[in-house]
């Protein structure tokens, strides 16, 4: 068999596994695919186990975050961010110049601007996450919209945890 027969037989198993998780998994469980450059393109497993910090989330914004980012193009209405979650209740947030602290550690860099050279409101001063309240970030993009620039969500926000089942870089 040749090299590019052989990848195109794996790519098709694949596929035809997936699709079969995906259809013979209970509600709580789905296939989420990912378009956006905020974490690695591809094939998410969404589970409804509780999500801890370091994890990767599968989030719904709350509606005028939702309707902000579909007037500015960021992301379409009615489609979910993935995101790390980066703190919990209890955890201090910092945004002091161009860094953003967690707990007093550098966690990642503040923009003024997005892509597109729009101003971004940018987290300033500090805050404890108060009960409930979740801090979403993707410190390994540097321009992620994340909670960098749209602060703490609620954890009711989160729909589930996502495992990589086949990604790529772009």
């Amino acid at each position: 068999m040749s090299p590019s027969a052989a990848r195109y037989l794996a790519a098709s198993c694949t596929g035809c596994l997936v699709l079969a998780l995906a259809s013979a998994s209970p509600p709580t469980e789905r296939l989420v695919f990912n378009t956006t450059a905020s974490a690695p393109l591809g094939f998410y497993w969404r589970t409804g186990s509780a999500a801890t910090v370091g994890d990767l989330v599968l989030v719904r914004p709350p509606p005028a975050l939702a309707a902000w980012m579909a007037r500015r193009g960021y992301l379409p209405l009615n489609v979910g961010l993935i995101k790390h979650l980066a703190a919990v209740e209890g955890q201090i947030i910092c945004g002091h110049g161009d860094r953003l602290l967690i707990d007093g550690r550098r966690a990642a860099d503040l923009r003024d601007r997005d892509r597109q050279g729009r101003r971004l409101s940018r987290l300033s001063g500090c805050q404890r996450l108060r009960e409930g309240e979740v801090f979403l970030l993707n410190a390994q993009a540097p321009d992620s919209l994340d909670g960098r620039y749209f602060g703490p969500l609620s954890r009711t926000t989160i729909v589930g945890r996502l495992h990589p089942l086949w990604t790529w870089e772009r």
